[in-house]
């Protein structure tokens, strides 16, 4: 036999064993909520490396995570359109509505038609409805929910349908939290005033979580994106978010569907900067372990976790060196644009005790004549030559800017969690929360 025929052959045997498998595990338990949550860009090496970054020195006893207690399966995200990589609009409207679509589609199938999504199913079915990110509310992930455009990059259109679409004469969303502020105008007839004067209580920064008290509600705390968590004086906002997302939900007779999305392990991931991808994961972390504990208290819920895609192809270890380092990502405290932001603010001179204002480890020679000469060149280089840095101390290697193909981790828990076991196509885990939900 050929190559080409095995391959079709084999091909042709993997698409009848899909099709049975397509069929989600029968379960006996009909959750009446539902929290889904996504780590934007967090691959299997994220929740790996997140694991021996908690362990800290290798040889240190390692535990299992949140991530790795929950873990039950793996999931496929490519997209419609023919890369075999996805971007996050893409992913969002498989993972919202259980369709392919085209990179950059928000809530849209290929021709660019409107797909219904299990959100505006439980919004139909009478749940309430909530989306908490630490972006900007209206970007691809949560969007893909909620809107239908064409592209991800229309983000006052889809600011407009947060506000405008209706469902049984009811707004879409009960809940809103997250960055955004620009898009949601203050001003005399903007959509904030709209929003208000449907009822919503509104806050405008973190400090203001605990004025919320009952639905609807929005909480816009950041004028586009919220801070990296490492970056930031609340290092744990998105666990902070969901904490307060919880609290207004529970009371809901109906029962609700709250999407939470960390947002920013992917743009640290798009940066290579593992340090930030640790924080955001012990943000995400977190929200998770919280999130469990709703569940164990209300078993009624199901909890899904996911990622949309990876990002970065992060690997740990790299240029042939049997070690990673956690123990060296953990000594430093900013991302790199803020940190490279800092060095620049300074002079040459001045560049070793700068250094040492955010990263607990000392330059070595060959290091510090790297950054003075990216000092030099200028901001962009100095920026690269402070990454690099990083990453060959930590050990940590990363083979893209962008997305990659690999399939993600799929963790569940709760009312229906054994339909998630095994391995999934990103389409099917809607697609079995709305056939547990009897959709």
């Amino acid at each position: 036999m050929s190559l080409k025929r095995s391959i079709t052959a084999v091909a042709v045997a993997t698409a009848v064993l899909a099709g049975c498998a397509a069929q989600a595990p029968q379960s006996d338990a009909s959750p009446k909520s539902i929290i889904f949550m996504i780590g934007d860009g967090m691959g299997p090496a994220f929740t790996t490396a997140y694991r021996y970054y908690l362990a800290g020195e290798a040889g240190s006893e390692v535990n299992p995570t949140v991530f790795d207690d929950l873990l039950v399966g793996m999931a496929s995200t490519y997209p419609e359109d023919n890369t075999w990589v996805t971007d996050s609009a893409a992913s969002a409207t498989a993972l919202a509505a259980g369709v392919k679509s085209y990179n950059g589609a928000i809530g849209v199938d290929g021709q660019k038609l409107p797909v219904e999504g299990v959100l505006a199913k439980a919004r139909k079915a009478g749940k309430s409805t909530g989306v908490v990110a630490t972006s900007q509310v209206n970007h691809a992930t949560p969007a893909g929910f909620v809107a239908h455009v064409a592209s991800r990059r229309m983000y006052d259109a889809i600011a407009e349908q947060y506000v405008q679409q209706r469902i049984a004469d009811q707004t879409m969303l009960d809940l809103i939290l997250g960055g955004g502020q620009r898009y949601f105008s203050r001003d005399p007839g903007g959509l904030a005033e709209q929003m208000a004067e449907q009822g919503y209580q509104q806050i405008w920064s973190m400090n203001e979580l605990d004025q919320l008290t009952q639905l609807p509600a929005m909480g816009l705390v950041a004028d586009v994106a919220l801070p990296h968590a490492i970056d930031s004086d609340q290092p744990e906002r998105l666990d902070a978010m969901t904490n307060k997302a919880l609290e207004l939900m529970s009371g809901q007779d109906e029962g609700f569907f709250l999407l939470v999305e960390g947002s920013q392990i992917d743009w640290c991931g798009h940066a290579n900067d593992i340090a930030c991808a640790m924080a955001e994961m012990h943000d995400f972390s977190a929200a998770v372990a919280r999130a469990k504990a709703f569940v164990d208290a209300n078993p009624d819920t199901l909890l899904v976790i996911t990622a949309d895609h990876s990002t970065g192809g992060l690997t740990l270890g790299a240029n042939g060196v049997y070690e990673w380092k956690p123990e060296v990502v953990a000594q430093v405290h900013a991302s790199v644009r803020p940190l490279t932001e800092h060095l620049m603010a300074g002079g040459k001179t001045a560049l070793s005790s700068r250094w040492r204002d955010k990263v607990d480890f000392d330059l070595a020679p060959e290091e510090l004549a790297a950054l003075e000469k990216g000092f030099d060149q200028g901001e962009e280089k100095l920026g690269r030559a402070v990454l690099k840095v990083i990453n060959n101390r930590t050990v940590t290697g990363w083979t893209t800017g962008g997305h990659t193909a690999v399939d993600v981790p799929v963790m569940a828990y709760g009312a229906g969690a054994e339909a998630f076991i095994g391995h999934q196509d990103n389409t099917q885990i809607p697609q079995r929360m709305m056939q547990l939900m009897g959709w």
